[in-house]
């Protein structure tokens, strides 16, 4: 599954396990992927999280990259690299002194996103499903 083939509005629900502190949270919300051009998908989430027993609005921009023929990698808004998009294999991002690992995978009527973050500092994993927005 490559980014073009995820193009639309998704309904955005995320579960938080924060393993460290021994609480858990959801962000609820929307993920729009939009073409910005041939090479290059615009990733904006949006959306509120409950963690805590608080309410907070949260977002994030991210922008993923075709870098070779079927070759993709997502950076943070500000261009730095986050991972390569690889459909259903591990990614890491080494965020020193903690690492993150994830998987995306899923279909086009429903695919998620795992990121597990270890280290000194973190210890959670946010698991996240998205649908077709209606």
């Amino acid at each position: 599954m490559l980014p073009p083939d995820l193009l639309g509005d998704w309904a955005l629900d995320r579960a938080v396990l924060d393993r460290r502190a021994g609480t858990t949270g959801r962000v609820t919300g929307r993920t729009l992927l939009r073409a910005v051009d041939d090479s290059t998908v615009s990733w904006t989430e949006t959306g509120t999280m409950a963690f805590d027993g608080r309410s907070t609005p949260v977002s994030r921009e991210l922008l993923v990259r075709r870098t070779g023929d079927d070759r993709w990698t997502v950076h943070f808004a500000d261009g730095r690299p986050f991972h390569d998009w690889v459909w259903g294999t591990t990614v890491v991002h080494d965020c020193a002194p903690d690492e993150y690992t994830g998987v995306l995978a899923g279909d086009v009527d429903r695919w998620t996103v795992r990121w597990e973050a270890r280290g000194p500092a973190k210890d959670y994993r946010l698991d996240s499903v998205l649908t077709p927005a209606r």
